[in-house]
């Protein structure tokens, strides 16, 4: 039998930047691969090692469940041996879905509508009274239970409080066979005449039997109870000297209120499923509608940016609107904030007044006498008719969300919250941070009945909800939605869902995991990739923390530098191993070039404040926040704590919408922002990626292509042909190689093996026809420049200086090496965000 292979071993790893690399990882360890940004770290571990780990195990299926999953490109590597099924964990968000929360992503939510459906306990949503069935047998169990020995009678509930004569029902029951009746406490035979004042209200119950509870007459009592229910569809009223009326049924029914509860099973928990999510928002726990906030600026008059979708709407609206307002006298020259509060709710929300208008077309004037629709319904009339997708998107931008009235942002009907296990509702439970959630759970008492149904699916939460925990999770719910995570959040989740999973043998990929971790929760993470590496896998990490490195098994570093300068394995082995190196890593660990930056003794002083009151948005407790400008300013705090919701959901967007009439996000709650007068703009910059296609690349991206493009156009035999700028682009026709469309490879379909790629055999994989290639600036066509890296083109551009001083500035960023027409998805997260730096 052939001995299983104790490692993975690359053999010749080419792809994007890597030099050939020859590299050797011990599996079910914790492997960390490290080096400077751009250094080939992801290219290896991501797009060598996972891709082709992924692409073989894809490649094993029927040919059939291929072609639904999709192939990867196959890695430019010789050889990959010992390879296991891998699962990549990287920083990306967690899609734009609004159903998606982080209790449904890591199947917790799953678990609990189990417990609430098998053990919860249902109550009035109005009363809140506990509200129990029975069976025939439950309730003879209970009577002889509680009124054994004493004499009882056994009602049939028929009328509770209506008003009427109800002659034919109490005939009805005397000609069945039954003998009395109680009407409104009072029992009367029915053989006699029963009067009643239909005006007033009445209470109906027919008598089946009275007899002492004894075993011997235990048949005729449960006969009793089975006639009284079958009579009043599910209910029996048990009456006894000496105790109060009980009234049981075997439907879950308020008896006090006559509400009709539906059947208790998991089902009715979810918010994707019409059995139990609220009616009024389907489930969303929101309500969108066109916002007067977003749509309208009220600097302005109504045609002249006041109403910002105003340039979008058809003249009708447009001319009502303006018959509307002579009718009216209104004086729309005016900026919205200055017109009369009847007049803004009339514009926006439409009148109920009928008003003459009179519009032109190609067949003259014809006069209209109606309703004045307004301007936001108008806008969400047009949002349910338009078959545009463009139109679509630009209403889209004017609408907002506002918590549901009805489930209170819950997302379920009252009768599902209404629900409890252990004193909660399940929303409740899903609003707690886990880590609070968590004491809940294991302080929570359960019968042994339910204990019974559920322990296991209790244990299951409670193991799940500690792995989110365990890995820097603790503080957000399980309520969260998971397009409101960050990158690093969303990695830690599926981290955590991995490790539920228990799998063993799978090769684990992950990106920077600590990032945005404080250091207080980053043992916790370790502890947790070890938990992974210790039932049986291996565990890959790109990463640059020195806690990670020291407590990693093995170790690969990349370098010596970043993009054409890299892509050498330059040090393997064990922390201990590397320690002992002379490599830029060797030294960081060893704490002789840490990179840390020690500060000069005087630091720069502030050029005043931006001042944020009031900032409630996700967990910030109403704080006010100074930040001061001029200055290099770090935002801390522990994971959680609310520095990105500050960051990107109040003080970004709330400038941006300061400075750009047409930005529509929504901003967070804060009462307000002053003391940005001396800002020209504000501008985020994230890790995010600046394309997603190889046709977007550096040059592109900072805006340096379009004087390069100029500058080639302004060639003197670009101007004998008559060229212009857009001839050198390889988007558009004129220019591009027409055979590869531009795209400089042609992409050869193999059905169900993935597809494979060839370089353009017309333009040789320039992009560009012949003609254009023609064009050179010292000896170089407009191709070979995109093929140089920064600093080369740096110095090839260095008399031109509108075009030199872009390049220098993505130069002065540590982006000297890459190219300028190097594809935007083969750059690592730093330098994407670089680049965005560099613009």
């Amino acid at each position: 039998m052939r001995k299983l292979e104790q490692s993975i071993k690359i053999t010749g790893a080419r792809q994007h930047n890597l030099k050939n690399i020859n590299a050797e990882i011990p599996k079910n360890q914790l492997v960390v691969v490290t080096g400077p940004s751009g250094s080939g770290k992801s290219s290896l571990a991501f797009d060598t090692i996972y891709a082709e780990g992924q692409r073989r195990y894809v490649e094993s299926l029927s040919s059939y469940a291929r072609q639904f999953l999709g192939m990867a490109d196959k890695p430019d590597v010789d050889d990959i041996s010992g390879l296991s099924p891998a699962i990549s964990i990287e920083q990306k968000g967690a899609g734009h879905n609004p159903r998606s929360t982080v209790g449904t992503v890591t199947e917790i939510y799953d678990y609990l509508r189990l417990l609430f459906g098998r053990a919860g306990t249902p109550h009035c949503p109005s009363c809140g009274k506990e509200v129990r069935r029975y069976s025939v047998d439950e309730i003879v169990d209970k009577i002889y239970r509680d009124y054994d020995g004493k004499p009882i009678e056994i009602l049939s509930p028929l009328i509770k409080g209506k008003k009427g004569e109800y002659k034919n029902l109490l005939l009805k029951l005397h000609q069945q066979g039954y003998l009395k009746a109680r009407v409104d406490g009072t029992v009367l035979w029915l053989e006699e005449e029963i009067e009643l004042d239909k005006k007033k209200k009445h209470t109906i119950e027919c008598v089946i039997d009275r007899l002492r509870v004894k075993e011997e007459n235990r048949q005729r009592l449960s006969e009793a109870v089975e006639m009284a229910m079958k009579l009043s569809e599910g209910f029996v009223l048990l009456v006894s000297v000496g105790m109060d009326d009980l009234e049981l049924t075997e439907k879950y029914i308020c008896p006090d209120c006559e509400i009709s509860l539906p059947e208790i099973e998991p089902r009715l928990f979810s918010f994707n499923n019409p059995y139990g999510a609220c009616p009024d928002c389907s489930g969303l726990g929101v309500h969108l509608h066109f916002s007067e906030e977003l749509a309208v600026n009220p600097e302005y008059p109504i045609g002249d940016g006041g109403f910002i979708p105003w340039k979008s709407m058809k003249y009708m609206i447009q001319k009502a609107e303006l018959m509307a307002a002579r009718h009216k006298g209104w004086d729309l020259s005016k900026p919205f904030k200055d017109l009369p509060e009847d007049a803004k709710k009339a514009l926006l929300y439409g009148t109920d007044e009928v008003i003459p208008m009179i519009f032109s077309d190609r067949n003259g004037d014809w006069e209209y006498n109606g309703h004045y629709p307004g301007l936001l319904p108008w806008l969400e009339k047009r949002l349910g008719e338009t078959e545009s997708d463009n139109y679509r998107e630009e209403l889209l931008r004017y609408r907002t969300e506002d918590i549901c009235q009805t489930c209170s942002g819950a997302r379920l009907k009252p009768e599902v919250l209404a629900v409890t296990l252990g004193g909660y509702n399940i929303a409740q439970l899903t609003e707690m941070p886990i880590e609070d959630l968590i004491k809940v759970l294991d302080t929570m008492q359960l019968g042994a009945r339910e204990q019974k149904i559920v322990g296991q699916a209790l244990t299951e939460v409670r193991k799940r909800l500690a792995f989110l925990n365990n890995v820097g999770a603790g503080y957000l719910s399980l309520s969260r939605r998971a397009d409101t995570l960050s990158g690093g959040e969303s990695q830690r989740i599926r981290l955590a869902t991995q490790i539920g999973s228990q799998l063993t043998g799978v090769l684990y990929v992950l990106d920077e995991p600590t990032i945005g971790l404080h250091p207080r929760d980053t043992n916790r993470l370790l502890d947790t990739l070890k938990d992974i590496r210790d039932i049986g896998n291996t565990v890959i990490v790109v990463e640059h923390d020195r806690e990670t490195m020291m407590a990693a098994d093995h170790i690969l570093e990349l370098g010596p530098g970043a993009g054409e300068n890299g892509g050498n394995l330059i040090a393997c082995g064990s922390a201990a191993d590397i320690i002992s190196g002379d490599t830029p890593t060797a030294l960081y660990l060893r704490g002789e070039a840490d990179g840390t930056y020690r500060p000069k003794p005087k630091r720069r002083k502030a050029k005043g404040n931006i001042k944020v009151t009031g900032c409630r948005e996700n967990n910030l407790k109403n704080i006010d926040i100074d930040v001061p400008l001029g200055v290099l300013a770090s935002l801390s705090g522990v994971s959680g704590s609310g520095k990105s919701t500050f960051l990107y959901e109040i003080l970004y967007k709330g400038l941006k919408g300061k400075f750009d009439r047409e930005y529509r996000d929504r901003a967070g709650k804060f009462d307000s922002i002053s003391g940005y007068e001396s800002l020209r703009n504000v501008v985020l910059v994230d890790q995010s990626p600046i394309g997603r296609t190889p046709r977007s690349n550096p040059a592109t991206y900072t805006g340096v292509f379009t004087p390069i493009r100029e500058f080639f156009a302004q060639l003197p035999e670009s101007k004998l042909r008559g060229y212009q700028p857009g001839r050198f682009s390889f988007n558009v026709k004129g220019g591009r190689c027409e055979s590869c469309k531009g795209d400089g490879e042609l992409k050869v379909s193999m059905l169900f093996l993935q597809d494979v790629y060839v370089k353009c055999d017309v333009c040789k994989g320039t992009r560009y026809n012949r003609e254009t290639l023609e064009v050179k600036h010292k000896g170089l066509s407009i191709a070979d420049v995109l093929e140089l890296t920064v600093d080369e083109a740096v110095e090839h551009f260095r008399d031109i200086p509108r075009i030199a001083n872009k390049l220098k500035v993505i130069q002065e960023a540590g982006l000297g090496y890459i190219k300028l027409g190097q594809p935007a998805p083969t750059l690592s997260g730093g330098e994407a965000q670089r680049v965005k730096l560099a613009t």
